[in-house]
């Protein structure tokens, strides 16, 4: 079997590579090609150059520059308190509790729901709780900043505690009573066993919530839909509002795709970099 599949891999490969190239590396392309042109339609394109990535850098309202830190920021941030967090409850229901499994379901089943039910639902919830102060999730942007944070943590911190989880289980427990025979106090032992031991599952976990972070699109539509004024976009909602809502910027929301893909991609490659190498080193 083995020297038929080495035989004829090109044969197994070749279904998955061109479902590859029509489904991504066709797109990609044209997508790059249209950041570079004036446009409505494909049919109509001109070339213009680097034009689209001006008007993109240079709008009068800031709007791309301001979703660009917002977004780092959120992202930033989003990744830290739910690895935090998620890591947190592992290490808790990885002890023998009772109702444990009944537990983790729980904290998982918010990642089952769809990102703009989600947003509608916290959206009732924060407005809600807010209307006693004459105020909504669309008053500042910072309502929403931390709104979203709050539904971010709600949704993967349950999905991330169960990567956490499985890489807690593949730790032996010979390691931790050792290091407690040693004098090791709790702390001691996460730091220098638990957390080593825990690298790979580090470095996945941070890298779903960074590009999550980087790339969340449905749940801000859901809950801020921008506002007040376009102040609360992230990333990808400036992008779609700019190529769907403002006439004859096509072209120039094409450049900030492009721009947005670039950011992500570079982002996560560093961060597998730098957390791969520490799992070396570690």
């Amino acid at each position: 079997m083995e020297r038929f599949i080495g035989k004829y891999w090109p044969v197994f490969v070749l279904p998955t590579l061109a479902a590859f190239a029509v489904g991504f590396l066709a797109p990609f392309a044209v997508g790059l090609y249209l950041s570079f042109c004036d446009f409505t339609t494909i049919s109509d394109a001109v070339f213009t150059g680097l034009d689209n990535y001006v008007r993109a850098f240079s709008d009068a309202s800031g709007a791309f520059l301001h979703s660009l830190w917002y977004t780092a920021l959120f992202a930033l941030l989003s990744t830290l308190v739910i690895n935090v967090f998620g890591l947190g409850v592992a290490l808790l229901l990885s002890r023998k509790l009772p109702g444990r499994d009944l537990y983790r379901t729980v904290l998982f089943l918010p990642n089952l729901i769809g990102g703009i039910v989600l947003g509608w639902l916290w959206q009732v919830i924060f407005n809600g709780l807010l209307s006693p102060y004459g105020v909504t999730i669309v008053t500042s942007e910072w309502y929403g900043f931390w709104g979203l944070l709050l539904i971010m943590l709600w949704q993967q911190a349950g999905y991330m505690m169960i990567i956490y989880i499985s890489g807690i289980a593949t730790i032996p427990e010979e390691l931790a009573e050792a290091a407690g025979i040693d004098g090791a106090s709790p702390w001691q032992t996460f730091w220098h066993v638990t957390l080593p031991m825990l690298r790979p599952s580090v470095t996945i976990c941070t890298f779903l919530t960074l590009t999550n972070g980087f790339k969340l699109f449905d749940q801000n539509l859901a809950l801020t839909g921008g506002m007040p004024s376009g102040r609360s976009e992230l990333l990808a909602l400036n992008i779609y509002n700019t190529f769907y809502g403002r006439a004859g910027w096509e072209g120039a929301g094409q450049a900030k795709a492009v721009v947005f893909c670039i950011i992500v991609v570079s982002i996560a490659l560093l961060q597998l970099h730098f957390t791969q190498r520490g799992e070396v080193e570690a």
